[in-house]
């Protein structure tokens, strides 16, 4: 079992409300991003956690982000936007995608390379849906 399927797993188990929903916020989160998941890779460089986001979309181990990292680069908006969407507080949501936002951005660029174009939030669901975020 991987980590994506603890933290997938806890989350549709209940021990933190939004179930999959999270999944979904973080794929809108990524598609509504100017510049789609690239501008999201440019935020994260430009608020001084490049090593970190650069592991994400590498072939290499993902490193790891705090929830507070997170919140300093996408602002407190988003995350007040996910967590009232999700019935969570900002830090349960910031908590959550500190696990999990590594993992997708992984799975969306799996040769170590931002995709060109196309339907970002289509390819994501469509991992989801085939089990590829989950494998």
């Amino acid at each position: 079992m991987g980590l994506l399927d603890s933290v997938v797993g806890s989350l549709t188990a209940g021990n933190t409300p939004g179930g999959t929903g999270l999944l979904e916020a973080v794929m809108q989160l990524i598609q509504n991003q100017p510049g789609g998941l690239a501008g999201l890779v440019q935020s994260f460089q430009q608020g001084g956690l490049a090593e970190i986001v650069n592991s994400w979309v590498s072939t290499g181990q993902n490193l790891p982000v705090s929830g507070q990292q997170l919140a300093s680069v996408l602002g407190s908006g988003p995350l007040q936007g996910m967590a009232a969407q999700l019935g969570l507080s900002p830090d349960q949501v910031a908590g959550s995608l500190a696990d999990l936002l590594p993992q997708v951005v992984d799975q969306l660029t799996p040769n170590g390379q931002l995709p060109q174009g196309g339907d970002l939030l289509a390819q994501g669901m469509d991992l989801l849906k085939k089990g590829g975020l989950f494998g």
